[in-house]
């Protein structure tokens, strides 16, 4: 880490920005807009995402003008992540949660060095959940009441009993459908979550259950913090990940690719398979890439 990076200073300034976005969150009454870069009508952006963007990349790049900015309502089809310190922000993660009023949305603040994310800054001002982390302190969550708790929140057990049952079995997993609802990725997806939700005899894993949340950064929160063991995804872009990938690492979670047999994933590599901390980890993605039907064709 370069040595004038100082971590907690950026820190408690995304802290700040975060809560006063989270304001502009919360007192928006949003409408839905079709233009821009937007695929199909389930994928929304409101002008709260992009007012709230603007205020963001105003408030960073004023204190921090040597670093570089990726926003997503700003980004523009070619722009590519370089190893330079760079403030990596989604302005509204959830949107489609944001438009209908379902209180599972929030502004993601994220700083990426060598394009490892090293610092997450993550706001829902529904829950008034804050979860924060920097490289080598630690991954926490201040509440409603203001108390702040270390990630994990309780103690995780180990995927595999004595006896080697249990696994993936198990698990509660969190896992999107995505605004693409045909061609092959789609079919990926319909065909992995049914293996999932099957029974064994029938040669399924039997999962506890599948949540689908419709917010990237926090479906990752939840791992880190341990209310769910895995979270599978397609599609993902380095903005809905970045700040969340900061808190997972720093909560002990570990993340490889969706697709098999890849245990190395980049930040803006679009697909990801989080997984919490616990022993027993890589038999449980052994286990869930054992389900994924087809690949994932994003991000190739």
């Amino acid at each position: 880490m370069d040595p004038s990076i100082n971590l907690q200073e950026i820190h408690d300034f995304l802290v700040t920005i975060a809560y006063l976005s989270g304001n502009m969150m919360t007192s928006a009454r949003p409408t839905t807009s079709s233009t821009g870069q937007k695929q199909n009508a389930a994928d929304l952006v409101t002008e709260t995402d992009r007012n709230i963007e603007q205020f963001l990349s105003k408030q960073i790049q004023e204190r921090y003008p040597n670093y570089q900015f990726m926003g997503e309502e700003t980004y523009k089809p070619g722009d590519t992540l370089t190893d330079a310190p760079t403030f990596i922000v989604d302005p509204i993660d959830g949107t489609t949660n944001f438009v209908h009023s379902y209180p599972y949305a929030c502004v993601s603040l994220g700083l990426a060095v060598n394009r490892t994310p090293v610092l997450g800054v993550i706001y829902n001002p529904f829950t008034n959940q804050l979860f924060t982390a920097q490289e080598g302190k630690g991954a926490y969550l201040t509440d409603a009441l203001h108390e702040r708790e270390k990630l994990p929140l309780k103690e995780l057990e180990p995927f595999y009993n004595q006896d080697g049952n249990g696994g993936l079995g198990n698990c509660l997993v969190i896992g999107e459908w995505g605004s693409h609802r045909s061609g092959n990725d789609y079919d990926v997806k319909v065909n992995t979550f049914r293996k999932l939700c099957a029974e064994k005899k029938d040669g399924g894993a039997m999962v506890h259950s599948i949540r689908s949340l419709g917010s990237a950064a926090l479906n990752i929160c939840s791992v880190a913090a341990g209310w769910a063991d895995v979270y599978w995804e397609g599609g993902c872009w380095a903005w809905d990940v970045c700040a969340a990938l900061a808190v997972l690492k720093e909560a002990g979670g570990e993340v490889v690719d969706a697709n098999p047999g890849r245990w190395k994933v980049a930040i803006d590599g679009r697909r990801f398979l989080v997984i919490r901390g616990g022993e027993g980890w890589e038999g449980v993605v052994k286990e869930f890439w054992d389900c994924v039907e087809g690949e994932l064709e994003v991000g190739n």
